[in-house]
């Protein structure tokens, strides 16, 4: 299953990168904090999780202003409630649908909910994962402070930080491709613009004009945003079912990922969908991506392996060609989340 990688321009003048995945009545999704669109397709546990939203639906997802494939000028400060839905307004419109089912995990899930709140014919079924009305009651003014503090003065050590608490359940592969993602995702400037908002977002007065039909989803244990807050922003959308499932890792794609693509699917009125195999590379592939991952070029690639440089550049678009990749960093950022060398 691929992946379509286009742009489009907010009313803010903001480039903003989406991706459209599969095929069927469209599901618009928003992401949480920060992310990448072509960085996270070449994770394989958060690709997994698409493809399994995507199997029977129209995946569209985006990155934010400033965020991923986009430009990297730093937001507005502050980022705001209104870049975020100027965000999803422009890709929208740029993608034609009208109607369709909206899901928003994390601090995206305040986005979703908003939206569905302003725009309620456009939504047909609404699913929020992770997510809070209430930015204040993450933590105390003091803990949000210093995370803020650190993710401005020490990007690197809060990244590392912030793949702990967003998925303990990571194995190190993952941890480590996930830790240099989010560096490479946005700028500590946007990174803490953005976590900002998720601290001071409050959207409980709009939950209540929240008309379609509405599931929450809630791992028990989560690290990032504690169950009773997932309860709270089920209670405030009138008739919404909250369910939890087991797991404390923040990302859905992390720890067991299987009982939370079944509840969606079967919201969405979707069939069970058995988790199939991700894309491999042969010995000799890996080889290449473990040289692409040292930041070699394709000469230094023929040069260490002994081929010619045509060889190297061959493997390299082999590699691309199999994994649905369009760059040399998804082929990096792969080989570090596979483990590095078998």
């Amino acid at each position: 299953m691929g992946q379509r990688i286009a742009t489009t321009t907010s009313r803010a003048g903001a480039r903003i990168g989406y991706a459209v995945t599969g095929s069927g009545p469209p599901l618009v999704y928003v992401a949480g904090w920060i992310g990448h669109l072509e960085l996270s397709w070449a994770l394989p546990a958060e690709r997994a999780w698409y493809e399994a939203l995507a199997d029977g639906r129209t995946l569209i997802r985006y990155d934010k202003p400033g965020c991923g494939v986009n430009e990297r000028t730093n937001p507005d400060r502050p980022y705001t409630m209104e870049h975020e839905l100027d965000a999803l307004r422009a890709v929208i419109a740029a993608t034609g649908v009208e109607r369709f089912d909206l899901m928003g995990i994390s601090l995206g899930a305040a986005v979703a909910a908003a939206w569905a709140a302003v725009e309620p014919a456009t939504v047909s079924r609404l699913v929020l994962y992770g997510g809070w009305a209430f930015g204040p009651d993450l933590g105390t003014r003091e803990v949000q402070g210093h995370v803020l503090g650190l993710v401005g003065q020490h990007w690197g050590l809060a990244s590392d930080l912030l793949a702990d608490i967003f998925a303990p359940d990571a194995d190190a592969g993952t941890r480590a491709a996930f830790t240099r993602y989010q560096r490479e995702s946005a700028s500590a400037e946007t990174a803490c613009a953005m976590l900002e908002l998720a601290y001071r977002v409050d959207v409980r007065d709009q939950l209540p004009r929240v008309v379609a039909p509405t599931l929450a989803l809630h791992r028990d244990r989560d690290r990032a945003a504690p169950v009773d807050q997932g309860q709270r922003l089920a209670d405030g959308i009138p008739g919404a079912r909250f369910e939890v499932v087991p797991g404390r890792s923040h990302l859905p794609y992390i720890g067991d990922a299987q009982p939370l693509t079944s509840s969606v699917r079967r919201f969405l009125g979707l069939p069970g969908r058995r988790r199939s195999a991700g894309p491999t590379l042969t010995a000799r592939q890996r080889e290449v991506a473990a040289l692409i991952a040292e930041g070699c070029t394709n000469r230094e690639i023929g040069e260490r392996l002994g081929i010619a440089e045509r060889s190297a550049e061959a493997h390299v678009e082999r590699i691309r060609y199999r994994m649905d990749f369009r760059s040399r960093a998804q082929i990096a950022a792969w080989y570090v989340a596979t483990g590095g060398p078998n």
